[in-house]
């Protein structure tokens, strides 16, 4: 699919639910590869905080981003909406610290979103496929986020609080395309004892009756619920034969499942992809959602780093055999640790280095069970960036690359004799004054075995 961003610029205007305040916001067209981001425009600077998991600084209640001193606080249903009707690239500018509740549902976006048209752009969708089965679990809450291998976003949820009245429900969707109508409508919901509680923390100050579904978890008095009506604002409030204080109708008999399977939605949706895969989400709440997307987003960046993969095929002639590659480095044996370059482009080099148990270092480094040396796959990356740094001068020979510091280095596998390490190094940016920084992988197969950032210099060989 190709991805999608809004054909016009259009608003809505509602109150935040817990500050209370009044808030414009509208959703701007954006270019392909932008993703969701918000504006805040009644700050100086109007800067602009990305949608991303790394950003979030609070569940309670809400999810809540923050960059540099400016936030937004309860984006999860906007960000359902956007996700529910698929765009990927937009501006949600807004001239508060608080996404409006609306209805408490993500209704009125996806209505506001549609009318502004969706338009289809260039850019083909950058999907998470989930290939394994990805697990959270929190032992103390008993949640349960599961996402397991599908060919397109599916998701269920189940929710039990222990209440007589909701009892344990469960909602699910198989289809993005259902989100409109069986999804959207769905209005967040909250407990009695918990409204009270928001009431004395002041933390509802937007709170209404017509924008949250309110579950009666205890008998009430007539003086209670005269009480209650006042914080509201209401001339009266009653507690209806389910059980839910509201004068308003469920939308669906499951409609707290259903939003919470709204609220996984736009939480997931921090992950900046959209997924191709089943969700089971058992007792789901905010801070859980955010935890499990930090999960997928490791996942995500692991299958990144595999889908630049080099594809190495041995009986394709090599751009430099050995005897070519010495004529370039100094290294000779036992250290000349590249084998081939099979790869070299103005911004990246792939070299292989076959491991064989004849290797010198095995003699003394776990003789009985024999690794290769972490630091050595990286002084094999680094040999190969030589590759690329000398490439670009006129008598590589006559030059030479010394390594001025390793960020980020990380082994993931051990690597052993009999393994085909395949060495890639691309630029992270323009060599400037004969100092290249690069970034190494070293697969084995299809697992990275080690990484790392490294900075070299080009010298004059004296």
């Amino acid at each position: 699919m190709k991805q999608r961003t809004i054909e016009k610029s259009v608003s809505l205007q509602g109150v935040g639910l817990h500050t209370g305040e009044d808030v414009q916001l509208t959703f701007h067209p954006a270019p392909e590869n932008h993703g969701f981001k918000f504006q805040r425009t009644d700050l100086e600077g109007s800067p602009i905080i990305n949608a991303d998991v790394s950003r979030v600084v609070s569940t309670q209640r809400g999810t809540v981003i923050k960059s540099g001193e400016a936030q937004v606080s309860t984006i999860e249903h906007v960000l359902s909406a956007l996700s529910g009707l698929q765009i990927d690239n937009i501006l949600i500018a807004l001239n508060g610290p608080e996404v409006p509740i609306m209805d408490g549902s993500a209704q009125p976006f996806v209505t506001t979103l549609m009318e502004a048209g969706i338009q289809e752009q260039e850019a083909e969708k950058d999907y998470f496929e989930v290939e394994v089965p990805i697990t959270y679990r929190d032992e103390n809450t008993g949640t349960e986020i599961v996402a397991l291998p599908a060919d397109h976003f599916q998701i269920t949820t189940m929710i039990d609080f222990n209440s007589k009245v909701l009892g344990q429900q469960y909602a699910t969707l198989q289809n993005l395309e259902d989100f409109h109508d069986q999804i959207a409508p769905s209005r967040t919901f909250v407990f009695l004892h918990e409204l009270e509680y928001l009431f004395d923390q002041n933390l509802i100050r937007g709170g209404d009756l017509d924008n949250a579904i309110v579950i009666a978890d205890r008998p009430m008095n007539q003086s209670e619920l005269d009480q209650l009506a006042k914080k509201l604002g209401k001339p009266s409030v009653t507690v209806d034969s389910e059980g839910i204080l509201n004068t308003l109708d469920l939308h669906f008999r499951n409609e707290p499942a259903r939003h919470k399977l709204l609220d996984v939605i736009g939480d997931i949706s921090l992950l900046g992809k959209p997924i191709k895969g089943r969700i089971l989400a058992t007792k789901p709440g905010h801070s859980a959602n955010v935890e499990f997307t930090k999960i997928l987003r490791k996942h995500y960046i692991e299958q990144r780093k595999l889908k630049g993969k080099p594809k190495y095929d041995p009986d394709a002639e090599p751009l430099f055999d050995s005897v070519a590659v010495s004529k370039w480095l100094p290294h000779r044996f036992p250290f000349l640790l590249i084998d081939k370059i099979i790869e070299l482009s103005k911004t990246h080099v792939v070299g292989v280095k076959n491991v064989t148990f004849n290797e010198g270092y095995f003699q003394g480094h776990f003789p009985e069970n024999p690794i290769m040396p972490g630091v050595l796959q990286f002084e094999a990356l680094a040999q190969t960036g030589g590759i690329l740094a000398l490439s670009t001068v006129e008598d590589p020979g006559n030059w030479d690359t010394y390594f001025l510091k390793i960020d980020n280095g990380k082994f993931k596998h051990k690597v052993v004799p009999g393994d085909t390490l395949v060495l890639k190094m691309e630029l992270l940016a323009p060599i400037r004054r004969g100092i290249c920084q690069m970034q190494g992988t070293a697969y084995v197969g299809n697992k990275i075995v080690s990484e790392a950032e490294l900075t070299a210099q080009i010298v004059k060989r004296s």
